[in-house]
């Protein structure tokens, strides 16, 4: 159903959707932005972790006066994780793709995900991407052994989820750089780059 609204705060084109279009609550509007700043934060701040060795989950139990583990003092941000850290019958897959290549498409995918989640620009492709790295997450950590917390849900399908409505929802447009990014000529003709 096609509802017309004033120009000002609808529709940036004939055929362009905007966040307004389908989310008719200011609210809801404004809590779907400050959830996609959050969820490119938590993206964001993993690379800058991982790259600087903040000693939050990079190098907190690094000892005092011993080098980081972080990306630019020689850690590997993926390969400790995928050779040591997974679990079920995937380990040896995980293990297998476990080098210098996999550092560099995890620490690119942190940041682009986190980048374009936080200026509300591509966030299709985000949203593709955050749920293809979100989901070999899951299956890394192996949620169907018997003492996890629970079998089929865990943080990495939530937050997958939530990239994935974000996308649906246009969630770029408040507080972010959506409506802009939507008017450029390369975005209207090829859609899946909203």
């Amino acid at each position: 159903m096609t509802t017309t609204h004033s120009a000002s705060s609808q529709s940036t084109g004939s055929a362009t959707i905007v966040q307004d279009d389908v989310v008719r609550s200011s609210i809801g509007r404004k809590m779907l932005a400050l959830t996609r700043i959050s969820l490119g934060f938590i993206f964001l701040w993993a690379f800058l972790d991982k790259t600087f060795g903040l000693k939050y989950s990079t190098g907190a139990a690094v000892a005092e006066g011993e080098p980081t583990l972080s990306w630019i003092a020689g850690g590997t941000p993926s390969q400790g994780y995928l050779v040591f850290g997974t679990a079920g019958p995937l380990k040896d897959t995980f293990a297998n793709i476990a080098g210098p290549a996999s550092d560099w498409l995890f620490m690119i995918a942190l940041l682009g995900i986190g980048l374009a989640l936080m200026l509300g620009i591509g966030i299709r492709i985000a949203a593709v991407s955050a749920t293809i790295l979100l989901v070999l997450m899951w299956l890394a950590t192996w949620t169907f052994a018997e003492g996890s917390n629970n079998p089929l849900i865990d943080d990495h399908i939530i937050y997958a989820l939530v990239a994935i409505t974000l996308a649906a929802l246009y969630a770029g447009d408040t507080w972010g750089l959506g409506r802009p990014w939507a008017n450029l000529g390369v975005v209207q003709k090829a859609s899946w780059l909203r």
